[in-house]
């Protein structure tokens, strides 16, 4: 196989670095005009007519034909029969990983998740109710790829968080059930599944029908049909981010064995044409060795020409001046994944602010945080880290405000409110706290 990756080769020191290092970065989230007006019309069908339209747009995108939503429900007993049905090692593999997975957001739910509470000096109490959200929605891709490991993802936080019930949607173009996926929904416990997708399966989430009951939050990613009609649905529900391609940056300081990085940015090229992969070094000779291996490695890829078209569109070899000019760049870029493959990564990390998520060391390879490290693997994308957090336990929990104010506490904050209340205007607000007071003053007169 004659195929060539070529990423971007950038220097700092070049006078026109800026320029190409914001023209590799640029990447869009606008979707097509076409799409955004077909999932418009799709998510009205769906709202209006229910089943019969989920029905409708499952026989003609997935050509799945049914004659009722009863037919596209898979049942405990099919995930279990699915669970049972694949290879021990795989049945071991996806259990070891649940362990992980539920392990790492039990511990996330204990230090962040939980309601808390005091009393102040005139035994006023204040605090957080943390309670979580009755039914959610999670999408799983299918088609093209299955993607096992997001079930877990998606639906073991779900749990752990006390989520009442988990309604998992997962196209199967022509029937073509992926026994791994049902078995990670039945390890996940999701409690009811349908084989439906893309702007449809959105549709029936936000809104129920007769069969697919309405959900509060929908959580997972999709194509740019799903992306849109869950950008659309946001306010009728709650979704978890909206996903650009997949990235990852290796900030390296030229001890890592260079086939390893070489993989390590094919494990992101692979997933898509428009996924970005992107090296930082101080060390030009090691970035020499990188593309070396990138070449050496490329033709024995099973996705090489997805690797290949990734990599020279959007990935990028870049010459730093040193490991802290690497650290800065890399805020700049804020990476979904963000691998310190360096001899002492603890010396590093605490000048990284903005990342998905960081893997500390040269033996800390991304891929082994999509499956099965135990953090979560559905992470903010295109620069969004700078302002937004993994999926986790906190994302399918709500928080109300507790508030309960003593007989001593109004007096001391009454007066305070209600100063504040007549400088805004707003009368009745100032004397509902005036009432409380001991010595209710009189009506004052607007000024």
């Amino acid at each position: 196989m004659n195929l060539l990756a070529i990423p971007a080769r950038l220097s700092c020191l070049d006078a026109t670095f800026e320029a190409q290092f914001k023209a590799r970065l640029h990447w869009s989230a606008d979707t097509d005009a076409h799409i955004e007006q077909r999932v418009a019309d799709i998510l009205a069908d769906v709202q209006q007519r229910g089943d019969a339209a989920v029905l409708d747009y499952t026989a003609r995108f997935d050509g799945l034909n049914a004659a009722s939503m009863a037919e596209l429900e898979l049942t405990q007993a099919e995930l279990k029969a699915a669970f049972e049905s694949i290879p021990a090692a795989q049945r071991e593999a996806l259990q070891a990983a649940a362990r992980r997975v539920r392990t790492y957001h039990e511990a996330q739910k204990k230090a962040s998740g939980e309601s808390w509470s005091y009393r102040d000096e005139d035994g006023t109490l204040l605090g957080q109710k943390v309670t979580p959200l009755d039914r959610v929605g999670i999408y799983v891709p299918g088609g093209k790829a299955a993607y096992p490991s997001s079930v877990l993802m998606n639906a073991i936080p779900a749990h752990v968080a006390g989520v009442g019930e988990i309604i998992m949607v997962v196209p199967t173009p022509r029937g073509e059930k992926n026994a791994l996926v049902l078995a990670a929904a039945y390890v996940a416990g999701v409690t009811r599944a349908f084989t439906i997708g893309g702007a449809q399966a959105v549709a029936a989430l936000a809104y129920g029908t007769a069969t697919v009951p309405k959900v509060d939050k929908i959580t997972g990613p999709g194509n740019a049909y799903v992306a849109s009609a869950k950008k659309r649905v946001f306010g009728t529900v709650g979704i978890d981010m909206i996903a650009g391609p997949s990235e990852i940056l290796v900030l390296a300081d030229g001890t890592t064995p260079a086939d390893w990085v070489a993989m390590d940015l094919f494990s992101q090229a692979e997933h898509d044409e428009l996924a970005q992969s992107i090296l930082l070094c101080p060390d030009a000779a090691y970035i020499d060795a990188v593309q070396e291996a990138i070449n050496r490695l490329l033709p024995a890829m099973p996705r090489a020409g997805i690797i290949a078209k990734s990599l020279s569109d959007r990935g990028a070899l870049i010459h730093t001046r040193s490991m802290e000019e690497a650290c800065e760049i890399s805020n700049r870029i804020a990476p979904e994944h963000l691998e310190v493959s360096s001899r002492e990564p603890h010396r590093w990390e605490p000048l990284l602010r903005h990342a998905g998520a960081i893997f500390l060391g040269a033996y800390t390879s991304e891929s082994l945080g999509d499956y099965c490290a135990g953090p979560n693997h559905v992470l903010p994308t295109s620069g969004t880290a700078r302002f937004s957090s993994p999926l986790g336990v906190y994302d399918f929990q709500k928080r109300s405000s507790l508030i309960e104010v003593s007989e001593a506490g109004a007096q001391i904050l009454g007066p305070i409110a209600a100063e504040l209340a007549y400088g805004e205007g707003l009368q009745a607000h100032a004397r509902a706290a005036e009432l409380r007071l001991a010595t209710v003053p009189d009506m004052r007169k607007p000024q």
